[in-house]
């Protein structure tokens, strides 16, 4: 997966179409008139086995072999059985990439004693290396080279929203919409059930090619959700990013994957991945197109506070009322602005306030006056305008009004001219004067709070959360693992109830005062050991695994006594157990009975927390209310790992278990910073042991003595692939510098932005300018967070630390490095603090860094160092990096060799060339 070729699909400028004819039917056909509808500028070859001369004008061969040169784009629209043969004969004929519009609906059938037709495609593609759009997929657009290569009915306009679709139709009607709203694109692209080129690898194409602000997604499935994740997360820090995914019910799911263990519908793990990778959500295609429109239209927002300026109070509560419901915020007017708006006599119901009421009998001068008052205020991000038609002020004249005088306005206009018959042409006023307008004052404000999403997701992202409350150490992980290997060695699938303690407490987290036994007599041994009435389970391996109740909630408690007093009574309760056991489970073999002290009183809350696994995205962390009731509450979010402290805060705080400890609680900030507290340690436990499948803690006793978790149940499968790369401990390492100082080298991570700001605050302006080429006093906070939150999948970053005497600690220095979405090259850069040059600290972190690139099958390193940094030009020669005098930018290219390249392509791109 990568970009590779993929500039052929959207710079052509040459193209081929495979199966076109003159017929009216004909798919190839109707590619090439749309090519020449939208004055395509390169050459196109129709391709016929009938031997037609010219189809529509264009030149026409009966086989691909025939044509003058090797196409740099073929369109294929022959009839889907003949797309394997096409395939290969194109890429053995030299073509770089495949465009396949055909499609059925037995692709995937094996027929006659061969593969499907979808496995021989992608074989074709792979044994030449050729590129394949499709099957199925509409085609693409891209209207700045005047490129419509697709069965669309109609040209776009050019402009600056990307749309990236799997859906065909969905596509179609987008560019219906598009056209009758005047929205144009960057690119239009649909995949279909594409075999080769994926969602992911189109994303990373626009995210580095692309002049777009904007891109829209529209989801059917994930394949590689590392890969997506990476993507995604890549594109949403340059620019905005809204998704729609359609499969969201059981019902409409076409994967065929199964269930994930704890998470009643999978379309919750969409919504936790879309959010981490700082992704707008939409849930409806009413709702995509006027987020198309609000994007398109719209300059970014300063925040979140809205002003609703209207010429009736009824419709401006409507706005409100929706507003508060989507967690949007109203403004609150300054002093200046009330004064005006009394003053002025134009706000009616609540003068001087939010909303402002022009009244029945406002004319379009006076809405004028209005929005300039308001839209002056500096509380003010975004101004709605609510207008329902009278005769003082019919819509028309009043959208007119609004257009000629919108550059009086300092703020975003949105607006909402309600009606169908006279609002209709209102409406379509501002449509070409690109102001957005919408049906009703509730769609507008949904489309306002789009992009409040979008600005809050964004502002999550950037956030640098404070330091870790736990660490794992190698022995605790060595612990863990050892573990694991024995259960794994005895065949087993699931720890029991007394090995799942051992890890817990292992990761920090508290666990119940239980004891094991075998047998009556152990049983009633052990209950001297407590005081007060005792809770008796028997464990086997029917209830190890966790989430299993979804199924059968009732026997939850089947293997459960409680209240028990004296030992007798836990001596009855084992053998009680253990017959149940035998005559319900005769399969089942008791492993070990659990003995532990009711957990009662104290105000306690139960709540659930554990570790599941989705066919996906792989490991993900699951919260919520606990007890037996869980699976009915329906109280569960999810969120993937890796996290922090800010993340696990977010999820805590969307769960009725954060209303009710901030309804009920003497100290909320304490509980919640120790569910958070809890989650961290989750994430980092599934970090660290891949084979760890799930684990669910129900109950977990929360009160005001701490929390401990009472029940538990774990089991393990293959390693985990993780959506989000986890914080790599492997590359830890410690080493001793010239003056003595113990040091370690390792990855940075998000926790570290105070090291980082205290590490710049002593760099002199002269290392700043070598570092960014410029001064740079001071770090802002997108600084500091683009700097210690990267991607571990494409960045990596090293830092050297030492430990003070006072057990603080300091950052020595770091190098970074930018890998493209290919892995061809990466850029770094490092940097030292300037009383520490000379101990062999660059030295020690570029070797470090060279070393890891190497191992991760990057091919060339580059830097630009500047001129008179000669430090650094002397480091780089002892490294061994060639270094060149860069004319153009006036600094030095250092570039050292890592690996060699494997393939043509490779080659091409360390050489430049177009691939």
């Amino acid at each position: 997966m990568s970009t590779r070729f993929l500039r052929h699909f959207f710079e052509p400028g040459t193209i081929a179409v495979i199966g076109a004819s003159e017929k009216p039917d004909s798919l190839g056909g109707i590619v090439i008139r749309n090519l020449l509808e939208g004055e395509y500028p390169g050459t196109i070859w129709a391709v016929n086995p009938k031997g037609y001369s010219s189809v529509h004008g264009q030149p026409a061969v009966s086989r691909v072999s025939q044509l003058p040169e090797v196409p740099d784009l073929a369109v294929i629209c022959s009839p889907v059985e003949t797309v394997p043969g096409r395939i290969s004969r194109l890429g053995s004929f030299g073509c770089r990439a495949a465009l396949v519009l055909s499609g059925g609906s037995h692709l995937d059938e094996k027929r006659d004693g061969k593969a499907s037709i979808r496995s021989r495609m992608l074989d074709a593609a792979r044994a030449s290396g050729i590129r394949v759009l499709g099957p199925e997929c509409m085609g693409l657009i891209v209207p700045g080279r005047r490129l419509n290569v697709s069965y669309a009915n109609r040209a776009i306009k050019r402009g600056k929203v990307a749309y990236l679709g799997q859906s065909g139709m969905l596509g179609t009607a987008m560019i219906d919409w598009a056209a009758g709203r005047g929205v144009g694109f960057s690119h239009l692209i649909t995949l279909g059930d594409s075999v080769d080129v994926l969602l992911p690898d189109l994303l990373d194409y626009i995210n580095q090619y692309s002049p777009s602000q904007a891109i829209l997604l529209h989801l059917e499935k994930v394949m590689d959700a590392q890969h997506f994740m990476t993507a995604l997360r890549d594109a949403s820090r340059n620019r905005l990013v809204l998704a729609i995914k359609s499969g969201r019910t059981r019902q409409s799911d076409l994967t065929g994957l199964p269930p994930t263990p704890g998470v009643a519908n999978r379309d919750q793990i969409f919504d936790a991945a879309f959010s981490r990778a700082g992704v707008v959500r939409v849930h409806d295609s009413d709702e995509l197109f006027d987020a198309l429109m609000t994007l398109s239209r719209m300059k970014p927002l300063r925040g979140d506070r809205l002003a609703v300026v209207s010429n009736g109070l009824g419709p401006a509560m409507l706005a409100i009322d929706k507003l508060i419901n989507a967690g949007g915020r109203l403004t609150d007017f300054t002093e200046e602005t009330r004064h005006a708006l009394r003053s002025g006599g134009l706000d009616i119901s609540k003068p001087g306030e939010n909303p402002v009421d022009l009244g029945g009998n406002a004319t379009p001068e006076m809405m004028i006056n209005a929005l300039e008052m308001v839209t002056a205020d500096p509380n003010v991000d975004a101004v709605l305008v609510v207008h329902a038609p009278t005769r003082l002020a019919p819509s028309k004249v009043t959208a007119e009004a609004l257009v000629a005088n919108r550059k009086r306005f300092r703020r975003n206009l949105l607006t909402s001219f309600m009606g169908l018959e006279e609002a209709l042409s209102a409406r379509h006023e501002c449509n070409l004067a690109g102001i957005p307008t919408y049906v009703s004052p509730e769609q507008a404000v949904k489309a306002f709070m789009h992009m409040v999403r979008y600005q809050r997701v964004q502002a999550l992202l950037q956030e640098t959360p404070p330091s870790l409350p736990f660490s794992t150490t190698r022995e605790i992980r060595a612990h863990c693992r050892e573990l694991i290997e024995s259960v794994k060695a005895e065949g087993r699938e699931t720890l029991t109830h007394s090995e799942a303690a051992q890890v817990l407490e292992a990761y920090g987290i508290p666990v119940a005062k239980s004891r094991y036994v075998s047998t009556a007599e152990e049983g009633a041994a052990a209950a001297q050991a407590f005081q007060g009435s005792m809770a008796l389970k028997v464990i086997h391996e029917g209830n190890c695994r966790p989430f299993r109740y979804r199924k059968h909630p009732h026997r939850l408690s089947a293997g459960l006594l409680q209240d028990l007093k004296t030992p007798e009574q836990v001596a009855e309760g084992v053998e009680l157990l253990g017959d149940k056991v035998a005559e319900n489970y005769p399969t089942f073999r008791v492993r070990e009975y659990c003995l532990q002290p009711m957990q009662r009183g104290k105000h306690s809350m139960q709540v659930c927390a554990g570790i599941t696994r989705d066919p996906v995205f792989g490991p993900v962390i699951v919260f919520g209310i606990g007890g037996y009731k869980v699976n009915i509450l329906a109280d569960r979010q999810v969120t993937l790992p890796p996290l922090n402290m800010r993340l696990a805060e977010n999820t805590v705080e969307h769960t009725h278990v954060a209303r009710l400890i901030h309804e009920h609680s003497s100290d909320p900030q304490r509980d919640i910073d120790r569910l958070c507290q809890l989650l961290v340690k989750l994430s980092q436990m599934a970090s660290d042991l891949l084979e760890l499948n799930g684990l669910e803690i129900n109950p977990l006793v929360l009160n005001r003595d701490g929390m401990v978790a009472v029940d538990f149940a774990m089991d393990l499968g293959r390693p985990a692939r993780f959506a989000i790369m986890p914080y790599p401990e492997e590359l830890r390492e410690w080493t001793t510098l010239k003056n003595g100082w113990d040091v370690e080298v390792r990855p940075i991570r998000a926790e570290d932005a105070p090291l980082i700001t205290r590490f710049h605050s002593r760099l002199s302006e002269e290392s700043i300018r070598f570092r960014y080429f410029h001064n740079k006093a001071d770090l802002t906070q997108r600084d500091l967070s683009r700097l210690s939150h990267i991607n571990y999948d494409r960045q990596m970053a090293f830092i050297a630390e030492h430990l003070l005497e006072d057990g603080r600690k300091e950052m020595l220095g770091v190098v970074r490095v930018w890998n493209d979405p290919d892995n061809i090259r990466t850029e770094f850069s490092v940097i030292i603090r300037d009383d520490l040059q000379g101990l062999g600290i660059g030295s020690l972190l570029m070797n470090k860094m060279i070393n890891y690139c190497k191992s991760v099958g990057t091919l060339e390193m580059i830097g630009k160092i500047m001129v008179d940094n000669h430090p650094m030009r002397a480091l780089m020669k002892h490294l061994g990096f060639k270094q060149r005098y860069n004319m153009e930018e006036q600094v030095v290219d250092a570039v050292l060799a890592l690996n060699e390249p494997e393939s043509d392509w490779q080659r091409h791109r360390l050489e430049s060339l177009p691939d």
